[in-house]
């Protein structure tokens, strides 16, 4: 159980504890600067049926950045769920560092579908029933004025041991996203844990091999942290059912960075009606 203080908030812990929370921190806003991170995004463009001209002149369906690549550089092909791509003769695009003229990019597989030209980097994703091409720029202005993210003073007290509850048969829950959509999702179970003495729940997805995914809302939410939720990776508990959650590791979703990106924000089970006063808070406005 955590028991909280009325006073300013400061560093609490070992310094152990406090150093293994800053270097995970710093490696968190490191990744946010890779290629693959989230800083990057340079748009999001929805595809039709059929042919969708893209370039960088206005008279384009899909309007990539001005002067960054051709007016007119080609399209993309949206047919019976697969997405191709044909580049026009004037313009050098690369895959995997060889020109193409044409090819079928495969949804959400960045690795191998990505193509580029100077610094402009695209691929296709899928949401639901719709297909897209997501762009990035590795000279995006976001790059060179990120200067981290802001975050509550590590506190050892959130680091809260909870139980987990499997669920007794297979079970959904409905996770919106900033689409507007709702995805029913599988999930093993919830968490089970106390707060000055309030008992609270969450529900969890997977998150992978290791761990547990949690994405949830709180009354510091719209006030010092995104108004949308936050994320959390959770370790999947030992075998007396127990685990930890680690508030000090919670962290923004994408939507936060880029009005680019595709979120999922917290299903109704996981609003929480506590302040949550450990991770990180608010970057910039928001999206």
């Amino acid at each position: 159980m955590i028991i909280l203080t009325a006073c300013g908030f400061k560093e609490k812990g070992e310094p152990k504890y406090i150093g293994e929370i800053n270097q995970w921190h710093n490696k968190r806003i490191e990744g946010l600067k890779k290629e693959q991170g989230w800083l990057n995004l340079a748009g999001l463009f929805w595809l039709k049926d059929g042919k969708n001209s893209f370039g960088s002149s206005s008279d384009n369906d899909l309007v990539f950045p001005k002067g960054k690549i051709n007016d007119h550089a080609g399209e993309f092909i949206l047919d019976g769920g697969k997405v191709f791509v044909k580049i026009n003769p004037d313009i050098t695009v690369l895959h995997n560092g060889k020109m193409i003229t044409e090819m079928e990019l495969k949804p959400d597989d960045e690795d191998s579908s990505s193509l580029r030209h100077a610094s402009l980097v695209w691929f296709a994703i899928k949401r639901g029933d719709q297909y897209g091409i997501r762009l990035r720029d590795m000279k995006h202005d976001n790059l060179f004025g990120f200067e981290g993210i802001d975050r509550y003073p590590v506190n050892s007290d959130w680091k809260i041991k909870a139980k987990f509850n499997p669920s007794l048969a297979e079970k959904k829950i409905s996770v919106p996203n900033i689409l507007g959509r709702v995805n029913e999702e599988e999930s093993p179970g919830n968490l089970s844990f106390e707060i000055e003495g309030n008992k609270y729940m969450l529900e969890v997805l997977e998150g992978g091999e290791n761990d547990y995914f949690l994405i949830f809302a709180d009354k510091t939410n719209g006030e010092d942290t995104y108004e949308a939720g936050r994320f959390l990776s959770v370790p999947k508990p030992d075998s007396s059912g127990n685990t930890f959650i680690d508030f000090n590791k919670a962290y923004n979703p994408p939507c936060v960075f880029s009005e680019f990106a595709t979120c999922p924000m917290p299903p109704m089970q996981n609003h929480l009606q506590v302040k949550i006063t450990a991770g990180e808070k608010m970057y910039g406005k928001g999206h």
